[in-house]
């Protein structure tokens, strides 16, 4: 495995690099699938989950693989912590790390900031978030479960639809499927793809239809109200209309395409229930799926620890 100090995005983060991560969470998921979902890979291992924002699925995610490969984990959000009374990411990190932690889980509403952190402190970093910049973690997760599906991520066709400008899913996604050969599709209301977006090597569309027909692979993203500043929309219910994937519209795609969504859904707004909880759609896989990926990230990056 070529060396991974931290994982802060996967832009520049290699095919073999995936690869190995991917190959790590087929086994880590074989633990999780056992009447004991534990292995003693990383006793010993500090882990901190620092969640300043706002997280269900990729918090819990985190400390289901970190308890299951028997790490000691810390965990706190802002409300809990001293940021709330004024105390700055770094000094709050610089507290932390004088109780020896190994590797820290940062999720951040600033894009950067975990970058910022990789700089100032010597634990292993891991992304679970930042701003609208990436979610690395979300992006393998998403790759792995494709994988699974369809066996093999080259030449596979993926839409994206949704709120790509201030989607860090869709960036992790686009840069991770393109490094494994991937084509990637992607459509949105035109004040919801950024500048430039054709540059990176996708195609992008503003209607919905021509995105996702022949796809392998449909995902839908909500809208980022929380990162929005005036409205690039006129309602939910028109977009739902103009973008939202029905079983009508899923018909475009190939019959034995997959459905899938980083969650949380919006019901009725970018996907119809009827879709969400039919038998093409993997969206609960993609949960289960997060543990073993993340379970082969947390090894990764604490093995030289280990052998040290």
């Amino acid at each position: 495995m070529p060396s991974m100090n931290h994982l802060l995005e996967l832009e520049g983060v290699s095919r073999e690099q995936v690869a190995t991560i991917l190959d790590l969470a087929r086994e880590f998921k074989a633990v999780s699938q056992r009447r004991i979902k534990k292995v003693p890979t990383l006793r010993g291992i500090t882990v901190v989950l620092f969640f300043i924002e706002p997280s269900t699925r990729t918090r819990l995610s985190f400390e289901v693989a970190a308890k299951r490969l028997s790490a000691d984990t810390l965990s706190f959000t802002a409300s809990s912590s001293s940021l709330s009374k004024g105390e700055t990411l770094l000094d709050t990190a610089r507290n932390l790390m004088a109780m020896k932690p190994d590797v820290v889980v940062l999720r951040h509403f600033a894009s950067g900031a975990c970058h910022f952190l990789a700089r100032s402190i010597p634990a292993a970093i891991v992304n679970a978030g930042d701003g609208a910049h990436e979610h690395p973690t979300q992006g393998l997760l998403d790759m792995f479960t494709m994988r699974e599906h369809k066996g093999s991520l080259d030449k596979l066709e993926v839409a994206v639809v949704g709120d790509i400008r201030h989607s860090r899913v869709a960036r992790s996604n686009i840069q991770g499927l393109l490094t494994m050969g991937a084509r990637v599709r992607v459509a949105g209301p035109r004040t919801m793809l950024p500048p430039m977006l054709d540059r990176l090597g996708v195609r992008v569309f503003d209607r919905i239809e021509p995105a996702i027909e022949g796809a392998d692979v449909v995902m839908m993203l909500r809208i980022q109200k929380e990162r929005m500043g005036n409205d690039l929309f006129p309602s939910d219910r028109e977009y739902a209309r103009v973008f939202g994937l029905d079983a009508t519209r899923l018909g475009l795609a190939k019959p034995d395409a997959i459905v899938m969504h980083p969650g949380p859904m919006n019901r009725g707004v970018e996907i119809t229930p009827d879709v969400a909880d039919c038998g093409r759609s993997v969206i609960l896989e993609q949960v289960e799926n997060g543990v073993a990926v993340r379970m082969a990230v947390l090894y990764l990056l604490s093995a030289h620890l280990l052998e040290g």
